[in-house]
């Protein structure tokens, strides 16, 4: 049975149990004892609290909260047409929004990584939820003609859902080992798909109920706040694993660019990024463009535009996530059965794959709505296969006292060259094919596929990418499991290296 530190017996509890403190330190569990006199309703109270301090409960609100993370950020790219039309800007314009996002997100996210790996990572995620979900709340309230402050605003809420991605993984990491750690990663990782397709259902949803978009921005805020109190008070601060010894910044720096697997699966990641950041944007207004060409629909001139395209893209967003995601997880365990590597051939595989049926999007859509959104399905599946594999690649690779630093300078590299600048450039691109011929409808359909069409030939060299990572990805893992076994032993006997 259980015992509190006052002496009362704590019911439910078998004699094997343990309790989990605040701290997330364990204690053994006592035996019974004819002395113990039971527990009082507060103290049972307590109790109970102790008991919801477990990994799973923890694994589950991070998970919430990177679900409510990728909601805000996909809720402005929901209602994107009804804030291009009310700023009046052109496509590079309200492309720039997403850039400006996701450059503060990069350039925060090492501050973070270096924060997560030194300080109390718990405080720093709360913190970090309660600040974007005021900034969101705020600039539902900014007027048309300060569409510049607008983009601060996107900045700002950059700042905050960055030190959210680049710590909770390192959490689960340390809460959970093996086959377990990949489910929790997975579970964790599918908040991404599922909370971008959540994103443009609320901002669509909100807009059409309030009959005003600025009403999408006022809905995940309350939510945030909820988040950030359930982490302060039911997520654990783990041990960084058994480490008795600490690294220096400049050593784990030194480290991780000699760590190729690293490298190579950070690159991969760029890929994906680039290619999700474009999509998640255009997408849906290039569907939007495509029914007018086919005379299905109409230029939007009301108020409030159609939000047809950004439910199905949301709802297949969410759908694809999930099947990615468990896809991904079932295959790596089967393959790695079958071979040690498996986990980066997967990912090579699954975006060579994505590519062909990306490519056919702009083939089809001009013909048929329900056959671009087929491969649509068939292509985000294949491309959401690989999210949680590769930050188990991480986990495996690099040891656990600089895995926030290294979660967050791969989220750097990734949004760097990925999503930062992809948004805006597909905008530039079909702004300029749009300026070199004469205006109608079916060129600004067109112009901006042609620009899309850039997303596949950066996944393949994504999925190049994932098979360099797999040539080193075993001589890297027993790098990182010597380097971990030296560092756990007694300070007389450490050695560290920093290959």
């Amino acid at each position: 049975m259980c015992v509190e530190s006052d002496g009362c017996e704590i019911e439910g509890c078998g004699s094997l149990d343990e309790v989990r403190t605040l701290s997330g330190s364990m204690s053994p569990a006592l035996k019974s004892n004819p002395d113990l006199h039971p527990c009082k309703p507060g103290q049972k109270f307590r109790a109970a609290l102790l008991r919801c301090h477990s990994p799973a409960a923890a694994a589950g609100i991070l998970s919430f909260g990177n679900v409510l993370n990728y909601m805000d950020r996909y809720t402005v790219v929901g209602v994107l047409l009804d804030i291009q039309r009310h700023y009046g800007v052109t496509d590079s314009g309200i492309g720039l929004l997403q850039t400006v996002f996701i450059c503060s997100f990069m350039v925060a996210a090492p501050i973070f990584g270096y924060l997560g790996d030194r300080f109390n990572r718990k405080v720093i995620l709360s913190c970090g939820i309660f600040f974007w979900s005021i900034v969101t709340l705020s600039s539902s309230f900014i007027s048309k003609e300060y569409y510049w402050l607008f983009v601060l605003s996107r900045g700002l809420v950059g700042i905050g859902e960055s030190s959210y991605s680049s710590i909770s993984p390192t959490i689960i990491g340390d809460l959970f080992t093996s086959n377990s750690r990949t489910m929790m990663l997975s579970v964790f990782y599918l908040a991404i798909p599922l909370g971008s397709g959540l994103g443009y259902i609320l901002g669509s949803s909100a807009k059409v109920a309030a009959g005003d978009w600025h009403w999408a921005l006022r809905v995940s805020p309350v939510l945030g706040i909820i988040a950030g109190s359930l982490i302060l008070v039911f997520v654990p601060e783990p041990k960084r694993g058994s480490i008795k010894t600490r690294t220096s910044w400049l050593c784990d720096m030194k480290a991780l660019a000699k760590n190729r697997s690293y490298v190579f699966s950070s690159l991969a990641s760029s890929a994906v990024s680039f290619a999700t950041g474009a999509f998640g944007v255009w997408i849906p207004l290039y569907l939007a463009r495509a029914q007018v060409v086919q005379k299905t629909a109409e230029v939007c001139t009301k108020a409030i535009c159609s939000s047809t395209d950004s439910l199905i893209f949301g709802a297949i967003t969410c759908v694809t996530g999930l099947l990615g995601v468990v896809i991904g997880a079932a295959t790596t365990r089967l393959c790695r059965q079958k071979t040690e590597r498996a986990d980066p051939l997967v990912c090579a595989v699954s975006m060579l794959g994505s590519a062909i049926f990306i490519c056919l999007i702009f083939v089809v859509a001009k013909k048929s709505i329900v056959g671009a959104y087929v491969c649509i399905f068939i292509g985000e599946t294949l491309l959401f296969l690989n999210w949680a594999i590769t930050a188990d690649i991480l986990m495996f690779v690099v040891i656990p006292t600089r895995r926030a630093t290294a979660v967050a300078f791969q989220s750097f590299t990734s949004h760097l060259l990925g999503d930062a600048g992809s948004p805006y450039l597909i905008g530039l691109i079909s702004d300029g094919l749009q300026q070199s011929y004469a205006t109608s409808a079916l060129w600004r359909f067109l112009s901006l596929g042609y620009a899309l069409m850039l997303c596949p030939f950066i996944i393949v060299l994504g999925g190049m990418f994932f098979l360099a990572t797999a040539l080193f990805f075993l001589d890297d893992r027993e790098k990182a499991e010597k380097q971990l076994n030296q560092m756990t032993r007694p300070p007389s006997s450490v050695k560290v290296t920093t290959t």
